[in-house]
């Protein structure tokens, strides 16, 4: 397991230092308060939600907003998409919003395929502040339902992490796509910890909180659970440099997948390979194998 810790570099900021000074205090006062603080701050994305929900979306793209859990989640569909053609879902990660995932999905409808975005709860043009990964796994048998099934889905980050899971679940996709796909919850608490300078006590205690309150355990996000549950024919993509999610998570999970292969690039990062033209390229190939 690599040494880098991805939340360090954010909470470098003098703001965001005096934040994780002011945590600890809390959780030295009582470990209790500064759990639950904790809690709201890791699950709340960073402020470029109002940016995405500010930016304007060029036609043909519309939006659909699909009521769920007391508010709604936004659904992208392309206006000039003929009905009949093979289904894909794609969407993002944490703090990022669907519209990183349109040059994609333009070059998907450009092969034949309806692509269909989706801002995950509190992220986009979706209502709420603060989400989760099995929020997020609701949210996708939600889009589902009304959209679905899938000749293909594609993921990128946390989000390829709750559509694994979904898959595990039952999703219903024949085909499965995977970019830089995140690390199981569990390593981002503790590097959450670590960077708030608390402790892994404070790890544990937000983890035993989280799974009481959700009735689900963390431990079925981990990639060797997931490998055995996923069968669709899965392509991974990720980056040998990416240091947001280390390739060390997609490499355990192709370990244990019926159907799995890697596509590893160099230089691209955790985000820019999302835009790559030679990485979309082989997404639309792997995903037009199965139509």
């Amino acid at each position: 397991m690599t040494t880098h810790n991805p939340a360090a570099a954010f909470f470098a900021s003098p703001a965001a230092r005096g934040v994780a000074a002011l945590l600890r205090g809390l959780h030295h006062v009582s470990p209790a308060l500064g759990t639950r603080v904790a809690m709201g701050l890791f699950f709340t994305p960073m402020p470029t939600k109002w940016l995405a929900r500010s930016r304007a979306v060029p036609r043909p793209w519309v939006e659909r907003r699909l009521p769920f859990e007391g508010g709604h989640i936004s659904v992208w569909q392309r206006a000039d998409i003929e009905p009949g053609r093979p289904k894909v879902l794609l969407t993002h990660g944490w703090a990022g919003d669907a519209q990183q995932l349109r040059p994609l999905a333009d070059t998907l409808a450009v092969a034949g395929f309806e692509p269909v975005l989706l801002d995950l709860p509190a992220h986009g043009r979706s209502g709420g502040w603060r989400s989760n990964l099995l929020q997020w796994v609701r949210a996708l048998f939600a889009v589902t339902a009304r959209f679905g099934p899938w000749d293909g889905v594609v993921a990128h980050s946390l989000g390829a992490m709750a559509l694994s899971h979904a898959l595990a679940r039952g999703l219903p996709a024949k085909r499965v796509a995977l970019v830089a796909m995140a690390p199981p919850p569990w390593q981002f608490l503790r590097w959450f910890a670590d960077a708030m300078g608390t402790g892994e006590g404070l790890a544990a205690r937000m983890r035993g909180r989280f799974e009481r309150r959700e009735g689900a355990s963390l431990g079925h996000f981990e990639p060797a659970w997931l490998a055995e549950r996923v069968t669709q024919p899965t392509l991974i993509v990720h980056d040998r440099g990416d240091i947001t999610a280390p390739i060390v998570g997609s490499e355990t999970l192709l370990a244990g997948l019926p159907a799995g292969r890697l596509h590893v690039t160099e230089g691209l990062g955790h985000r820019r390979l999302l835009s790559d033209p030679a990485v979309m390229q082989h997404i639309a190939e792997h995903l037009f194998s199965g139509a």
